[in-house]
């Protein structure tokens, strides 16, 4: 071996612990964000509790805290339902107190200010912080559990046959079938969309985190959707975390048409609509072979006189979309942000958050705030839904 091979050999070790390093060090920063703000305000701070209460308060908050990422990679990383139940109601739980021992500080500062001394001053806040995120988690976890109100909106599509005006699509995403058992709550999404007579039902993706043995029942209702003209569905970036290829195998057992990177022509009364889907965007870097965001192979052949309903994950396709024509993009991806202020966030990295925009001359985009949850089990000022798009030609 050469001294420079030598050398190579020695600093390889070294460059695969750079990164993972980093990693663990941005994991330990946020954790100590995460659960330090809350121990701050609602523990040290200057609320001066007795020591037993001070002692029990910081063991229980480390604890958490040191049993979180354990749970987590058990949970999401091995498969491990209890688990991932465990770690992501602790992330709903730490992520609603962070933000509101935050905003409690801003209290703190008000009764300063209006001359509150400590412990007062500081028991305030603890008590408004505890109490709000106790109101919020109730409310959050019942409106993620509760089957989704339906939403309706209007679209119109001025390419649209006359025979097409009122077209029915129900849009259901990010279903997310998960370590929660929700087989009860997705039959009654089924019966919620088959009360709404639709004439095309789409599905745009996240259907399960977790492999389709595993959520087979909890999927199954999805059997049971009645459309007159169509049931498509197009993968979004979960399925490549639970076998992707599987659940568009397992949707075409029950029913339904994966619009993987094609498209199909429906027609009622002389009048034709192009129903095209492409593949989550970050399919290609899943090394799935025959998976990537693909429009061009999802029009080829279409009649460019007819208009197109294109269904994608994420908003963030909608570039593509216009690029290429299309009417009306619908989407999933962002949940609406599901625990607020998370959709600060989201907006970082799609171009809308929730409901009808206009992108190019052409092209509008639907997205949806969801109809599941994914994760820790609250929706918190953003509602779940299942939407009913009625399309029209004027």
């Amino acid at each position: 071996m050469s001294v420079g091979e030598t050398v190579e050999a020695e600093t390889a070790p070294r460059r695969r612990r750079g990164p993972a390093l980093r990693f663990g060090l941005i994991v330990a920063a946020v954790l100590l964000l995460l659960f330090g703000v809350p121990w701050w305000t609602l523990v040290w701070s200057g609320n001066r509790w007795p020591g037993a209460v001070f002692a029990a308060a910081t063991v229980l908050f480390a604890a958490v805290a040191a049993a979180f990422p354990v749970l987590m990679f058990s949970g999401h990383g091995r498969h491990h339902d209890g688990a991932a139940r465990t770690a992501d109601t602790v992330l709903g739980v730490v992520w609603v107190l962070f933000v509101w021992s935050i905003l409690g500080n801003v209290l703190r500062l008000v009764l300063a200010l209006a001359g509150v001394a400590d412990p007062v001053r500081s028991r305030t806040v603890t008590a408004a912080v505890a109490l709000v995120a106790i109101v919020l988690l109730l409310w959050g976890y019942a409106e993620a559990m509760r089957v989704s109100r339906v939403r309706r909106v209007d679209v119109i599509v001025p390419r649209l046959g006359a025979g097409l005006d009122g077209l029915r699509v129900v849009l259901l995403t990010d279903t997310h079938y998960g370590p929660i058992d929700r087989t009860r709550w997705s039959r009654g999404v089924v019966e919620v969309v088959n009360s709404l007579q639709p004439d095309i039902v789409a599905h745009t993706g996240d259907i399960a985190d977790g492999e389709v043995a595993q959520r087979r029942e909890q999927a199954a209702p999805l059997g049971d959707v009645r459309a007159r003209l169509a049931r498509v569905y197009v993968t979004g970036n979960h399925e490549y975390f639970s076998g992707a290829q599987r659940w568009v195998e397992h949707m075409a057992s029950l029913g339904w048409e994966a619009l993987h990177n094609r498209h199909l022509v429906v027609t009622r009364d002389g009048s034709s609509l192009t129903l095209a889907g492409v593949d989550d965007r970050t399919a290609a870097g899943s090394g799935l072979p025959g998976h990537h965001m693909d429009h061009e192979a999802a029009l080829a052949g279409a009649d460019p006189d007819l208009p197109v309903l294109l269904l994608a994950h994420q908003p963030q396709q909608v570039t593509g979309a216009v690029a290429h024509g299309v009417d009306l993009q619908i989407s999933g991806h962002t949940h609406g942000g599901q625990m607020w202020p998370f959709h600060y966030l989201v907006r970082l990295d799609q171009p809308v958050l929730q409901g009808l925009s206009r992108h190019g001359e052409r092209t509008q985009l639907y997205t949806s705030r969801g109809t599941g949850f994914w994760g820790p089990p609250f929706r918190i000022f953003a509602p779940s839904e299942i939407t009913l798009i009625t399309l029209h030609s004027h």
